[in-house]
């Protein structure tokens, strides 16, 4: 039998990346950081999906000698995760207000997606349907997602 465990994303700021996802409802279950191995691994859940389907945010420390850390670009080669939401509306708008752009909005109360503060692409699906309402009806699509 196959489990889905969790999903993988390097990032360069941990406390960026999970407030991002606290604004679409996910909190930190568990943390693991390796002195020897010089990374911390940060695991994401929603609400009663602890241990069913996580996010699995991998920080590697910057060098010692205080060269550069590494940088992360082609978030969008990942694909996307993406999250039920209660209410997709109320979701775009904390993101926004949170400096985030929704790069495909809301328009059909069904779908859009953001990115993370890595470049990661993350959809957002409206458990049940709402219909459209604007200004999410109008809003054009910015940039890729």
């Amino acid at each position: 039998m196959t489990k889905f465990l969790h999903s993988m994303i390097r990032v360069t700021d941990p406390d960026a990346t999970i407030a991002f996802f606290e604004l679409i409802g996910l909190k930190e279950v568990r943390r693991f950081s390796s002195e020897q191995g010089r990374f911390t691994l940060i695991f994401l859940a929603a609400p009663g999906e602890e241990g069913v389907a996580e996010v699995e945010l991998t920080y590697n420390w910057p060098p010692e000698d205080g060269s550069a850390a590494e940088v992360y670009g082609g978030g969008r080669n990942f694909g996307h995760l993406a999250y039920r939401v209660d209410n997709i509306y109320e979701t775009c708008a904390a993101l926004q207000a949170a400096g985030h752009i929704v790069h495909r909005p809301p328009r059909d109360g069904h779908m859009a997606f953001v990115k993370s503060p890595d470049g990661i692409s993350v959809e957002l699906l409206q458990d049940g349907h709402l219909p459209p309402q604007e200004p999410w009806a109008s809003m054009p699509n910015t940039g890729t997602w």
